[in-house]
């Protein structure tokens, strides 16, 4: 017991150690406003996009070709059904133009015009119209094919349609909705990709330093290489929780100043397990999800000897977060299915899907076992990258990773 004890301190020691020599330095501000970075970056590129976008939207056009009689009617129909859309479904503008000798020409030549950009052109009787239109027209030309429908009704019901008092009532549900508990499946699991892509990355170098300085024999003389190797993901998962902890108060008070349409979108977001309980679910995979792809990071890591090796190794571990990502998408997408299974078995990928299966059912117990299956999974990356570094680095004194030695020993 006492020999667990001493162990024990000697892990978070080193834990202890890490975190302090992580947090207090200048670099860790750069990396803890590293969002801000982020977002301003994607926000001047959307503003520039949506500049664009809305110049463009604002030239698009629907063009009637149709007589004075009739420019009236179809405007006050086309107000009519400009009210059934939301603001960003909405059609283009309508624009009434008098018929010419030659309609079809007309309506042709519309599309070579320099001042607008037609989507989709009506010309004809409204009981037999032609409708013309663009690449990206095909909804436009629906929607004046509805609009001249509309006209031609209104205009024999004696110029408008009867007006009606309709009773709306919202019904808020007693049970969570299919839908709601898909949209909170794919939210856990992009959550937990988000911040272990962001995070778990930056445990690969940890101990590249101290190898260079020789400072890790020392320890692995004085300490188990589990406890240092153990103590080390504790510390970077410290800095970590910090990250997300700083970040979440932040995004918790933005929430708070969301409009009332946001607000009640996010309410439609209703885990089979309940709110206060998923939100436990996701912090404990999520805390799993960093220590398992941090383990094999730093135990994949502690072969490399130099910056330029970490650095080749970032791409296979951001392919390996991306599939894990895509397995567990396509798992939350079909609960209960063969690949469900997979992903939810496979330790790399059990804590992204079952993350999606606390949306997706009720069930509390399948989690405890996960959890513990996990943690297995930890101690034996932790113990593998520990016996490897041991046998491959300390033993045979070279600063060359294990699989350059054994090219070597070929060769």
């Amino acid at each position: 017991m006492s020999r667990f004890r001493r162990t024990l301190r000697q892990t978070f020691t080193i834990a202890r150690r890490d975190f302090i020599a992580t947090v207090f330095t200048p670099i860790f501000l750069l990396f803890l406003f590293a969002p801000v970075i982020m977002g301003s970056f994607g926000a001047i590129g959307g503003l520039g996009a949506a500049s664009v976008s809305g110049g463009a939207q604002d030239k698009t056009r629907i063009i009637a070709i149709v007589p004075a009689a009739t420019s009236r009617p179809i405007a006050e129909a086309d107000t009519r059904l400009r009210g059934m859309f939301r603001e960003d479904e909405a059609p283009p503008a309508l624009t009434t133009v008098a018929p010419l000798a030659d309609p079809a020409a007309q309506a042709r030549a519309a599309f070579e015009t320099k001042d607008i950009d037609a989507s989709a052109v009506i010309y004809g009787p409204l009981d037999a119209p032609q409708i013309l239109y663009g690449p990206r027209g095909k909804r436009s030309a629906d929607y004046l094919g509805l609009l001249a429908q509309t006209t031609l009704a209104a205009q024999k019901l004696g110029g408008t349609l009867p007006a009606i008092a309709a009773t709306k009532t919202q019904i808020t549900r007693s049970t969570t909705s299919v839908g709601g508990q898909h949209q909170s499946a794919f939210f856990a699991v992009f959550g937990i990709f988000f911040l272990t892509l962001f995070l778990s990355g930056q445990v690969v170098g940890t101990m590249a330093e101290e190898r260079n300085n020789k400072v890790i024999e020392v320890l692995a003389a004085a300490v188990p290489l589990e406890s240092v190797f153990f103590g080390k993901l504790i510390g970077m998962f410290g800095v970590a929780v910090l990250f997300v902890a700083f970040w979440g108060t932040v995004v918790t008070q933005i929430t708070t100043l969301m409009p009332a349409g946001a607000a009640a979108a996010l309410g439609d977001l209703a885990p089979a397990v309940g709110g206060p309980m998923f939100a436990l679910l996701f912090a404990a995979y999520f805390s799993m999800a960093y220590l398992l792809l941090g383990s094999v990071f730093l135990g994949v890591g502690a072969q490399a000897s130099t910056m330029r090796e970490i650095q080749m190794l970032s791409l296979p571990i951001t392919i390996l977060q991306v599939a894990m990502f895509g397995l567990s998408s396509a798992a939350v997408s079909r609960p209960g299915s063969w690949i469900a299974t997979v992903a939810e078995l496979f330790p790399l990928s059990s804590p992204f899907a079952m993350a999606g299966r606390a949306a997706n059912s009720a069930e509390l117990w399948p989690h405890v076992a996960a959890l513990a299956w996990q943690a297995l999974w930890v101690t034996i990356f932790i113990t593998v990258g520990a016996r490897l570094f041991r046998r491959g680095v300390l033993q045979s004194g070279s600063a060359r990773p294990f699989w350059r030695r054994k090219a070597k020993a070929a060769a």
